[in-house]
Formats: C-alpha cells, sequence, structure tokens
C-alpha cells in the first residue's frame, strides 16, 4: 500500500557500441557489464550492475531484473527512507541525512575537505559522496554532481547506498536534488542522454518481457525529464495508458511513474485522464498521486489540476475511493485542509481566484 492511499484512509557513459543493433529481451539484466546479451544487443543503450544477486529479494526468479525491485522505492515512496520522510516530516529528514553524514563524514562537508580529494576517489565513491551532501544540503553539491555525472556514466554500480541516497534525493522539496538524483540513476545504468537512448527505449517498451517493458518505462521518464526527446517520451507514455487492452495494470503504473518523472505541464492533462479513466483503481491512485506529491511537477504545475480534480470529488462516473484521491490531493497541492465536501472546496476555489490568491 502506497503512502498516498493510507493517509487518504486516515482522513500521503557512454553507451556501449553493441555488436547487434536489435534489442532484445535479456534475462541478465539484473547483472549487466559490457559483455551481457543487452549491452551487445543495445543501440545506443547501456546499463551496468543495478544490484548484485545477493540483494535481490528472496524468492526471486533467475533472471529477474533485480533494480526493478528497487524502482518502487523511489518512484512510490515504497521503502523505509522515504516513508519516514512523508509520515514524519522534518526529523525523519534530519535523522536520514545525520545517517548518510555518518557512513560520510569524510565527504558531506565540502568546506573540512578539499575537492583535490574527492578527485581522488573512484566514480562510485564520487557519486555517494557528492549524492549525500545534495540531499544534506550542502552548498554547491548539486553543482558538482553537474560536473562529475558525464565522467560516471558506465562506471557506477547501482547499490543499496546509492538507491537509498537517490531516494532521498527524488523525494526533496529542492528540485535541484531531485534532478541531481535522476543524473545519478541514469550514470549508474549507464543510458546516455541521446536521442538513440530514447529510440531504443521505445523499442523496449513494446517488449513482450514483462520486467524489461517496465523498466523501458520508468527509464523513459527519467530521460524526458532532462530533456532528451521529451515530448516523444510523454507520447509514448500517454500510449501506453491509452491502450489498457494491450497493456497490463502493472504496465499501465509504470506509465503513469514515468509521466510524473517527466515534469512537464503536458504532463497534467493525461495524468488526470488516467485518474478518471483507467479501470485500475490502483492505477488510478498512483495517478493522482503524481499530480500530488510524486514525481517532478513544480507546485505551479500541480495548481493546474485543481479546477479538475474538484470536479472528480462528486463526479458520478467515480466511485467513493477515487472521490477521496481527488479531496487528499487537493489538500496536498493547495495545503488548504478543507473538509471532504465538494461545495467546500468549489466556494473556496471560486474565492481564491476571484481575490487573485
Amino acid at each position: 500500500m502506497s503512502v498516498f492511499v493510507e493517509k487518504t484512509q486516515e482522513q500521503g557513459g557512454s553507451a556501449a557500441q553493441p555488436r547487434d543493433p536489435r534489442l532484445t529481451p535479456t534475462p541478465d539484466y539484473g547483472s549487466l557489464g559490457p559483455d551481457s546479451d543487452f549491452a551487445k544487443s543495445s543501440d545506443g543503450l547501456s546499463a551496468t550492475s543495478p544490484t548484485s544477486a545477493a540483494s535481490a529479494p528472496a524468492g526471486s526468479r533467475p533472471g529477474t531484473p533485480k533494480n526493478l525491485r528497487l524502482f518502487p522505492v523511489v518512484a512510490m515512496m515504497g521503502g523505509i527512507v522515504s516513508a519516514l520522510l512523508v509520515l514524519s516530516g522534518g526529523a525523519a529528514w534530519e535523522k536520514i541525512t545525520a545517517t548518510f553524514s555518518a557512513k560520510n563524514n569524510r565527504a558531506v562537508s565540502s568546506a573540512k575537505h578539499p575537492e583535490s580529494d574527492l578527485d581522488r576517489q573512484k566514480p562510485q565513491k564520487q557519486a555517494e559522496t557528492l549524492l549525500a551532501r545534495a540531499v544534506s544540503r550542502s552548498d554547491g553539491a548539486t553543482d558538482e554532481i553537474q560536473s562529475h555525472v558525464e565522467s560516471w556514466r558506465g562506471k557506477l554500480t547501482w547499490n543499496p547506498q546509492l538507491s537509498q541516497l537517490t531516494t532521498v534525493a527524488l523525494n526533496s522539496n529542492d528540485q535541484s536534488v531531485r534532478a541531481s538524483g535522476i543524473e545519478v540513476q541514469l550514470a549508474a545504468y549507464g543510458l546516455s542522454k541521446r536521442d538513440s537512448t530514447v529510440e531504443g527505449l521505445v523499442l523496449q517498451a513494446n517488449s513482450s518481457d514483462h520486467a524489461q517493458k517496465i523498466w523501458a518505462l520508468w527509464a523513459l521518464g527519467l530521460l524526458g525529464n532532462r530533456g532528451i526527446e521529451t515530448d516523444r517520451v510523454v507520447q509514448v507514455l500517454i500510449g501506453h495508458l491509452q491502450d489498457t487492452g494491450k497493456n497490463s495494470e502493472e504496465s499501465r503504473r509504470w506509465a503513469v511513474e514515468g509521466l510524473a518523472l517527466v515534469g512537464t505541464t503536458s504532463t497534467v492533462a493525461p495524468l488526470l485522464a488516467t485518474m478518471h479513466n483507467d479501470p485500475s483503481a490502483v492505477v488510478r491512485e498512483r495517478a493522482a498521486c503524481s499530480l500530488a506529491e510524486s514525481g517532478m511537477l513544480t507546485h505551479e504545475q500541480r495548481l493546474i489540476a485543481v479546477p479538475q480534480l474538484i470536479t472528480y470529488t462528486d463526479d458520478p462516473a467515480l466511485d467513493a475511493q477515487t472521490h477521496a484521491w481527488a479531496f487528499q490531493a487537493l489538500n496536498d497541492i493547495t495545503k488548504q485542509h478543507l473538509p471532504n465536501d465538494s461545495i467546500a472546496w468549489r466556494n473556496w476555489y471560486q474565492n481564491s481566484v476571484g481575490s487573485g490568491q
């Protein structure tokens, strides 16, 4: 169960040069390296050892992309780190950043440790150190990530430390920290920021291999956020959402997560449409949460959804749970803690718009 449902019920490198240009489903996705099937078959795509087999959940089948097990933590705030952030507020943030500070006590303070020390570190340590600095709001950390990230691409391992740091970064209320989390994740996956990478992922998103498909939908969102073929990415993700007959509930859910990552104004309308029209309650909830608090939309972009969300609160075509999600989204976006009453919200909106608030 996601945090959003719980809150509602309570009332929140370069790319490897392929030997074969064809993209094919790859069984060793969780332990990719330069000699893997995927690296050999990908055109402009490369991913590097997101997790080790030892870190895979018990019971996961051989060949399952273990890195996918980490994606719900990042996108849905299902992990311990993000749950603490959302449910416990500032105290949890301080506890988490203090933990990272303790683990990286030689890295978090750039004032105490010269950059020359950082430059002598291996790429993995550099990435972990700078992302730890970023999530603890150390001055200049996000700029340092931007200056180093291209040199890390294809050289990082997606380990638990990097996963946790990225989770915290993507849940930060600082836009530059969130962007840094995306940059580090792309570097860890070895995904080059090129149009050809998007095209390869578009093909992969149509794969009959379910794990490959949903990984590609997430990765498309990461690239779209960084301005790589953004319009194309949005249209592909919308297409996956609209074809409910062809695409499973899980695929559509990850298309929602991808749209939430893109973070452009053009994603607001399809997220609203998905919240209203998708036959799956899980997908509708994820769309609502993406509009309310998840993903990369700015506050101003989220406000665009408010009139339609008010309409959804008593739309007879929607069930009671979706009405409740609409109310929760309104609370999260506007910070106006009104009762779950459609008339009260309409009155507030009319008054606030009329008064220019």
